[in-house]
């Protein structure tokens, strides 16, 4: 029995300009929903919240309140792991010795 190699089309990394953008973003603001304006350009539905993002400035509080939900996500993470070390260890020091 013969295999088909399967060649994977492999993307390139486009560039889209300013005009297209900003058309993407007002459909998306018309009141479409990003997943089907992505759909219908042909593009990822993250490269129209990307453009969405930086198509809106912000305030010095909203930038304040990124930088500290990405410093609690952060410390979330380090608890997580140091929960699961503790979990670990109370594994291994709870077992009982035959």
């Amino acid at each position: 029995m013969k295999e088909k190699k399967v060649q994977k089309k492999r993307r390139r990394n486009r560039r889209y300009d300013s005009e297209f953008k900003s058309n993407a973003l007002k459909l998306v603001n018309s009141g479409r929903s990003v997943p089907s304006v992505a759909q219908s350009l042909g593009i990822d539905k993250s490269l129209l919240y990307a453009w969405r993002r930086q198509s809106e400035p912000l305030s010095e509080a909203e930038k304040a309140e990124f930088d500290e939900l990405d410093q609690l996500r952060k410390r979330v993470l380090a608890l997580e792991q140091e929960r699961d070390i503790l979990k670990k260890a109370l594994a291994i020091f709870s077992r009982k010795v035959d």
